[in-house]
């Protein structure tokens, strides 16, 4: 570069003396001033030209110091950025790795929920089951029926033929132990229909408690989602993904409990259809027993030592049921609802804590023998009294559970009531 920057100048130099020389020489014609003039210009021309060459080196040699100085501030910037661009894949990784987490927890919830739609299915077979029986129950019931018919016949002849009423009473008698063998299996089909009601009051405290759960861990994870909207403000549109599927979530709970509303409903119409089939058949013993007495009445005395045991039995009954109908009569109408929906085991917590003075382990024991917990069966129990009554019966907020003492005379009253109850149906068992 420099050995062409000096023939660059030799040549402007040469150029110019013989430029000048040219020119000062044609006027005149003098060699030597016009020799000494082309060398005076080309000295002139050269010297300008090293003033301009030294000009523009230093112009350079600014710009190339400018040119590194911005190089510089540019490397700089270059290592803040990807400083910064570290830190973002940092905050990247990191919020990748919550949005796993809460997709894991999402699917989570999924189970659960496709565990209770199983669950449910298996219900609703088991109602269905229950139906079956309860119609091949109303089948036989419409039998029984066409039996008593053809009874009623069968008297009105014995009454107008009474000559034949020794013959026609061995025939009545034997119809009468095919109605006592009928009604003996119906009791049997009736206790089946108890048991079944009572494996699904014992299958209601488990889902209650799997409802429990679920609300437990919404209620966990709307606090998650709630913490985490303040740190993840990029992320939003994710956020409002697992909001969505939160709020079906929540839907399909409800859902759940509507359907579980109606199986409430349904079992409580399957126990009214069962009083329904019981005052039925207590029904037909006493039309049964008003046929037996009149031609009866005229036998012998060996018919009447033999029918002596089932009068005793009507009249224990009938003493049973008068005692019931005045315990009845002193209980409000509210209260007698609240017995009819209220499960056995639920009745002898009722009764555990009245009578005991410690009464937690009793409840203990009948909350593992319902496979249930003891909290559940006191909010269990309130919440039926809150449906009929209108009031909470137990008192919780003390160390030791009690009954309020404006409802322990009714509580009383409906435990001698159940008690005498199942005296009556052992002793006619």
């Amino acid at each position: 570069m420099q050995s062409v920057m000096i023939s660059n100048r030799f040549i402007l130099g040469i150029v110019a003396f013989s430029v000048s020389f040219g020119l000062s020489l044609v006027p005149n014609w003098d060699f030597n001033k016009a020799f000494l003039t082309g060398i005076i210009t080309a000295v002139t021309i050269y010297a300008a030209a090293l003033f301009v060459d030294k000009r523009r080196r230093n112009y350079e040699m600014f710009v190339l110091g400018s040119l590194r100085k911005r190089i510089k501030d540019m490397e700089g910037l270059k290592a803040r950025v990807v400083r910064e661009i570290n830190q973002i894949e940092e905050h990247h990784n990191l919020l990748y790795a919550e949005s796993q987490q809460l997709q894991n927890q999402v699917t989570e919830s999924r189970n659960q929920r496709d565990s209770l739609h199983r669950e449910l299915r298996t219900f609703a077979g088991q109602k269905k089951q229950l139906e079956t029986e309860i119609s091949s129950l109303q089948t036989e019931i419409n039998n029984l029926q066409k039996n008593q018919a053809e009874l009623n016949n069968a008297f009105s002849v014995l009454t107008a033929e009474k000559r034949r009423l020794e013959s026609n009473c061995n025939v009545s008698r034997t119809e009468i132990t095919h109605l006592q063998s009928q009604i003996s299996e119906l009791q049997h089909e009736k206790q089946e229909v108890e048991s079944n009601l009572t494996l699904l009051g014992r299958l209601k405290p488990q889902l209650e408690e799997k409802l429990y759960e679920l609300r437990i861990a919404i209620q966990e994870l709307e606090v998650e989602t709630t913490q985490k909207n303040q740190l993840l403000v990029a992320t939003k549109t994710e956020k409002e993904n697992i909001q969505a599927i939160l709020n079906y979530s929540q839907t399909q709970l409800a859902e759940q409990k509507a359907e579980l509303q109606q199986l409430q409903g349904q079992i409580s119409l399957l126990q009214e259809e069962r009083d329904s089939l019981q005052n039925q058949v207590w029904e037909l013993l006493q039309q049964l027993e008003t046929f037996n007495l009149e031609p009866l009445a005229e036998n012998s005395k060996e018919d009447d030592t033999e029918l002596f045991p089932f009068s005793e039995i009507m009249e224990t009954t009938t003493v049973t049921d008068d005692s019931e109908v005045k315990t009845l009569e002193n209980i409000p109408e509210e209260w007698t609802n609240f017995l009819e929906n209220l499960p056995g085991y639920e009745l002898q917590v009722l009764k555990a804590i009245v009578e005991q003075d410690n009464s937690q382990a009793a409840i203990k024991k009948i909350a593992e023998a319902n496979i249930t917990m003891p909290n559940l069966l006191i909010d269990s129990i309130n919440e039926r009294a809150n449906d009929t009554i209108g009031e909470l019966i137990i008192n919780t907020d003390l160390e030791s559970l009690e009954v309020y003492p404006e409802h322990i005379t009714h509580v009383k009253k409906m435990i001698a009531m159940h008690e005498s109850f199942m005296a009556r149906h052992a002793s006619s068992n």
